[in-house]
Formats: C-alpha cells, sequence, structure tokens
C-alpha cells in the first residue's frame, strides 16, 4: 500500500483529501499542528497521525519518512501571511525546504505535491488573458513572495514536484460578503470551487506520469471568467443583500484569467461550472436559515 503524507491535513481539504484517498486504496498520513482538532480521522484505517511544527526539522523529517508521496498544504494565507513576513516565510519557505531536506534524507523518490498560488504573478491587469504558466512572476504580496521562494526550492532540487498554481477558492457557505472584496470592481477574475481543487490534488495522485515534473493552473474555466462586480452581484443576490454597497479595491489584486487548458486536459477536475456553485451556494443558505 502506498502511503501519502498531508501536511495540514487536519484542515477541511485535507479531511477531504483523507477519505477520497483512502477510497483509492492509499494509506494517508496526517501531519498538522498539535493543538487542532483532528476528529473523526483518528478513528480511521489505515490513517496515522503526526503531530508537529512544519518549522521543525526534526518531527518534518521523521513524517516524510517512509511516504511516496507528499500533498504540502500546510501554509499561512492572507491576511494573515500579510501581518509578519518573517513569520511566513518561515512557515510557507522554511517548511517546504525541510519537506525537501527530509525527501532527500530518506533517499526516496517521493514526489512532493506543492499548492502554490496564482499570487506569484502579482498584478497582471495590463497584460493579454488569460494568464500563461511561462508569465513573469511579479507578486504584490508577502504569501505571494512566499510561494515564489517556496517554487524555487523546488525546482532547484531534485525532489520530483507536482506544482498547482491554484486560484482563489470559492467555497458555498454562508458567509457574509468581506468588507473589502480582493479585486477591483471591474477587473478580470476567475475563481475555482473548492471540491474542484480537491479533484485536482486526488488527480495530482492518481495521475503520476503526466503530472510529474510539471506545474499546473487550477482555476474554474471559462464559466468562472468574469468580472469582479459580477462576481460580487451574483454572491451577493444569494444572500439577498445588495450588492451596490460592496466595497472593492482601490488598486488591483491577484486575479485574473488563467489558461488551464493543460491541467483540464491531464487532470479533469473542472466539473463545477459558475452556475452550479450558486446553486450549491444557494442550497447552504437555504438550509441554514430553515
Amino acid at each position: 500500500m502506498k502511503r501519502i503524507l498531508i501536511t495540514g491535513g487536519a484542515g477541511s481539504v485535507g479531511r477531504e483529501l483523507t477519505h477520497t484517498l483512502l477510497e483509492h486504496g492509499y494509506g494517508v498520513r496526517v501531519f498538522d499542528l498539535p493543538v487542532v482538532n483532528y476528529g473523526e480521522l483518528e478513528a480511521l484505517a489505515n490513517v496515522e497521525i503526526v503531530r508537529g511544527d512544519i518549522t521543525n526539522a526534526q518531527t518534518v523529517h521523521a513524517a516524510v519518512a517512509g511516504v511516496d508521496i507528499v500533498l504540502h498544504l500546510a501554509a499561512l494565507m492572507p491576511p494573515a501571511s500579510e501581518k509578519n513576513r518573517e513569520r511566513t516565510f518561515a512557515i510557507n519557505v522554511e517548511g517546504t525546504r525541510l519537506l525537501v531536506e527530509g525527501i532527500q534524507r530518506a533517499g526516496t523518490q517521493a514526489r512532493l505535491i506543492f499548492t502554490s498560488s496564482v499570487a506569484t504573478y502579482g498584478n497582471t491587469t495590463e497584460d493579454e488573458p488569460p494568464i500563461r504558466l511561462d508569465h513573469a512572476q511579479r507578486p504584490i504580496d508577502i504569501y505571494g513572495e512566499s510561494k515564489v521562494a517556496s517554487e524555487q526550492i523546488l525546482f532547484s532540487s531534485k525532489v520530483p514536484y507536482t506544482v498547482l498554481r491554484v486560484s482563489a477558492i470559492s467555497v458555498p457557505a454562508l458567509l457574509d460578503p468581506p468588507e473589502q472584496w480582493p479585486f477591483m470592481r471591474n477587473q478580470r477574475m476567475e475563481f475555482v470551487y473548492r471540491g474542484d481543487v480537491i479533484q485536482a490534488l486526488v488527480a495530482s495522485v492518481l495521475r503520476s506520469s503526466e503530472s510529474t515534473n510539471k506545474v499546473f493552473h487550477i482555476a474554474g474555466g471559462p464559466s468562472w471568467r468574469m468580472r469582479g462586480h459580477e462576481y460580487a452581484t451574483a454572491y451577493c443576490r444569494v444572500l439577498d443583500v445588495p450588492a451596490n454597497e460592496e466595497a472593492y479595491r482601490d488598486a488591483p489584486g491577484w486575479c485574473d484569467w488563467y489558461d488551464t487548458t493543460e491541467s483540464q486536459a491531464i487532470l479533469g477536475y473542472q466539473q463545477t461550472p459558475f452556475s452550479r456553485f450558486i446553486e450549491l451556494f444557494q442550497q447552504v443558505v437555504e438550509a441554514a436559515l430553515a
């Protein structure tokens, strides 16, 4: 039985990945902080819990030992990532470096599947869409900088990798609109449904020969390509709140339309068009209000 390490595995995405990978016959080692709630994961067969800190070399190297694939989800995300550059780099960059070192020390050919971000491109509003994988990386925030640095660690190592540059993720949950949307009113934006991101991660595991040493964009696809105000209006309509009161960024955020031709051809993850996401969102809201 092949064994997969999931860093940040006790989070919502990690838990769903664990269940799906178990169904495909993999053993799963879940690595996360000691203080988090592992819930039902501890009772599952073929699941091993490793409590530790991604910045601690000893625990990271031990977590990597004996695994065939590392799914690296652990990271400090915005807005928390923007409060302390040193802490963000310690978690996001040094954590990646320790995983690479652990694989190298183990002397295995374990592949590291890394969840990067389209934040690495920064402001692309003046560029011709869709943004392609060879686009220059000019991050505009600490988070994006940390992802560029992490990618470079992977590319300069001899560890087999798959890099997923993931767009901003949409979750159908009863959440108020943000105080400020992370894009300008008319900025191009293409989010992606969380379930489709999980599908992309699973496909990266299952389709090893096609995805090893590849970089992919993970974004929603053509139905998700719109302007910022269109997304905000659709979101607010579900919540029955006035969209004309929404606040947008004054300067561009790291949102755009992305070339996902290759990632979709290989991983086949774009299963939820935007209209379906809105239906799922509506169902969640109606259930909560009922």
